[in-house]
């Protein structure tokens, strides 16, 4: 498999004296998100995320299906990620790469797992009909932090969504045409968002002298938002899914350098605020969306279609 290219010796010995001077290459203060762009497509369920020069396109799609025999009164809702050759050599088709593996599975269990869509508002008939929702994520351009955008462009993407209408006679499903009677949106529970640290060991405390501690040498750098050659110089990251009311998803620290409990405390209030920020952007873009697509009142008028 090609591996990426990994920083010069040159950048290692700059990156490593910006952080003695409390100084991120590009002027960022440690705990700041990078600039977070939020567009929608003409489709209901396209949402493009950039987040610096990182840029992730989520597309949500509906169809109806069968329930699983063990789960008849809930739908289907699934998470797929490509990441091509086109962004780095080191992705190749057909063979996950590590990043991508991860990448999967903390959206899973950010998601999906944490309930934040609500399956059961899904079932069409029981045990034989429901609606499957799928959410592909395309990785289109990688400096860093794919965890916290992708989870940004699908959720956005989810919130933006609109499934067709239905209604139901017996065992008969009638699926509505836009032009019939207005999408319905799906039901979400919750709203989890991703936010990822990386930490690196303090490089103060590290050249202190030969007589430092052990106890000095588990201070840690912490860094908001990594771009991805600092990302490649880091020495362990955690990533922290939580929702606007501060309810923990899941925490995914996978070994890396220690970290002090009560500064990992910090990290936790430092992403739900930093959620906090996200969500009102998110609701912000929405709404300027939905102002745009309602030309003429022709939502309010189907809407009362469907009403009646």
């Amino acid at each position: 498999m090609p591996r990426e290219v990994e920083p010069s010796l040159n950048e290692r010995q700059f990156f490593v004296k910006a952080l003695q001077e409390n100084l991120r290459i590009d002027g960022r203060p440690f705990d700041q998100f990078r600039a977070l762009e939020l567009e929608f497509g003409d489709e209901y369920g396209v949402a493009d995320v950039r987040l610096g020069k990182t840029r992730v396109l989520a597309n949500i799609t509906a169809e109806v299906t069968a329930p699983f025999p063990d789960r008849p009164f809930d739908g289907l809702f699934t998470i797929t990620t490509e990441l091509s050759p086109m962004i780095a050599p080191s992705f190749e088709v057909m063979r996950p790469s590590e990043t991508e593996v991860l990448l999967s599975r903390l959206l899973e269990k950010t998601l999906r797992r944490s309930g934040a869509l609500d399956t059961e508002s899904l079932c069409l008939i029981a045990g034989s009909k429901c609606w499957s929702i799928r959410a592909d994520v395309h990785v289109l351009s990688h400096d860093g932090n794919l965890v916290d955008a992708s989870c940004i462009a699908v959720l956005a993407a989810l919130q933006h969504f609109r499934k067709p209408d239905t209604s139901t006679e017996g065992e008969e499903v009638t699926v509505y045409t836009l032009a019939e009677r207005e999408p319905v949106p799906l039901s979400l529970l919750h709203y989890p968002y991703c936010v990822t640290f990386s930490f690196y060991s303090d490089p103060n405390v590290a050249t202190a002298g030969e007589g430092g501690t052990a106890e000095h040498q588990s201070e840690v750098v912490t860094l908001l938002d990594a771009t991805l050659m600092e990302e490649q110089l880091r020495e362990g990251s955690a990533t922290i899914g939580i929702n606007r009311h501060g309810e923990v998803c899941q925490i995914a620290k996978l070994g890396g350098v220690p970290v002090d409990a009560v500064a990992f405390l910090g990290c936790v209030q430092i992403a739900l605020v930093k959620v906090k920020d996200i969500s009102a952007f998110v609701t912000r873009r929405l709404e300027e969306d939905a102002k745009k697509r309602d030309k003429g009142g022709l939502m309010a008028e189907l809407r009362a279609q469907n009403d009646r």
